[in-house]
């Protein structure tokens, strides 16, 4: 009996086992169809590349440049030499001379950023200092206030003393 149990018991995880692989093949089937279709619906898709006029592209390369070149004196550097060099690349004789290219060009705007927040700072140390002063001389006339009403009840005191000696 103990044999026949033993094969019994065998061949149920056998087959056990069998069906485990199955199920898997058709999981690992199901993924990659799953995952081909995704990748044929992917391919259908078509992006229509955004057409761009030679106008943008140079206005979008002049602003990148700007950026890109400003520095704290909010001045760039060498504009006239980006130019040149767009020359130099397109093959055109260059059109200005080493002096020219090493002047700084003003800026075309003004970043403001840093000022505005400094003076937001100083404007707040500033009244910081006028509420510290104004608390100054509020605690100053309470102490005066405070040093009168403790003389006045000395005074009072003492008058007091005095009347109750007089009348022993």
């Amino acid at each position: 009996e103990e044999d026949l149990l033993n094969d019994v018991c065998r061949e149920v995880v056998e087959r056990w086992s069998d069906s485990q692989v199955v199920d898997s093949k058709e999981e690992k089937e199901d993924e990659v169809q799953a995952i081909a279709s995704m990748m044929e619906k992917q391919a259908r898709i078509v992006v229509k590349p955004k057409e761009v006029s030679q106008e943008e592209k140079q206005r979008k390369a002049a602003l990148l440049a700007q950026y890109a070149n400003v520095t704290d004196e909010e001045e760039y550097p060498f504009p006239a030499l980006l130019g040149a060099l767009r020359d130099i690349s397109c093959s055109k004789p260059p059109q200005t001379t080493l002096s020219q290219l090493c002047r700084p060009a003003p800026a075309l705007f003004r970043n403001t950023n840093v000022e505005d927040v400094l003076n937001a700072r100083k404007l707040e140390r500033e009244l910081l200092r006028d509420e510290f002063q104004k608390k100054k001389e509020q605690d100053k006339l309470q102490r005066e206030k405070d040093k009168l009403a403790k003389q006045e009840r000395k005074e009072k005191e003492k008058k007091r003393t005095q009347k109750g000696e007089r009348k022993r």
